[in-house]
């Protein structure tokens, strides 16, 4: 039986290994796949089963226009200040070495310093403390505005020809349906930072329509200068 996240908070380690990766957001209780192959990241999570299945996942910091800053070595860019850490709640190798798993998201944190790690994959000091909301489920979500958010969505969906499973979308609480639309969001690494960021559910859903409705009317005036 996996712990509960209260229970996790009690055990947060200060020092936890960073997976730096650009336009990847994981938010809390969000579930993130992903397929692990270069060796140091291998490491990095045999690490991690070995102690409380824990990873941090944070944006390698970025210009204004989303353009990584580079740093003094490319294979250590500089890291946002703020990520999420996440519990590895599911896992599986594969016959040619990969790893397969899925990062439950349990809490932001604010990176103090990154030490200076003997192990292939980067280690940061971090705090928890000032998100301690993240740790309570559905903390707020009665102050989302739904039906913004899904007018929002479903026209989003409509100028991108795309379509939506409603009844999963019509089931799901209204901090499930934040957090899946910011992950699965195709903004860049700023906005995927600002959604991060946000101070609570209401705010990140308030992000997310903001982001939303400039993305489309950007298109819409696309649309307009080519027929001109």
């Amino acid at each position: 039986m996996a712990p509960s996240h209260s229970s996790l908070a009690q055990r947060i380690p200060a020092i936890i290994p960073v997976f730096p990766l650009s336009s990847a957001l994981l938010l809390p209780r969000g579930q993130m796949p992903l397929n692990i192959f270069e060796p140091r990241y291998l490491a990095m999570v045999d690490y991690a089963l070995g102690h409380e299945r824990l990873i941090g996942m944070v944006q390698p910091k970025f210009e204004r226009d989303g353009s990584p800053v580079m740093g003094l070595d490319p294979d250590t860019p500089p890291l946002c200040d703020i990520g999420c850490l996440g519990r590895i709640s599911a896992f599986q190798e594969t016959d040619d070495g990969r790893y397969l798993m899925t990062l439950t998201g349990v809490c932001r944190f604010k990176i103090e310093e990154e030490e200076t790690a003997i192990t292939p994959f980067r280690m940061c000091r971090v705090m928890t403390e000032q998100y301690h909301q993240d740790f309570e489920q559905g903390a707020g979500e009665k102050l989302v505005d739904r039906d913004t958010l899904l007018t929002t969505f479903k026209a989003y969906l409509e100028a991108n020809d795309l379509e939506a499973d409603w009844s999963g979308v019509e089931k799901a609480s209204n901090e499930a349906l934040v957090n899946a639309l910011c992950m699965m969001s195709p903004y860049g690494p700023p906005e995927k930072q600002a959604l991060l960021e946000a101070d609570d559910l209401r705010a990140r859903a308030d992000t997310l329509i903001a982001i939303t409705e400039l993305s489309l009317a950007r298109d819409n005036d696309g649309d307009r200068t080519s027929l001109q």
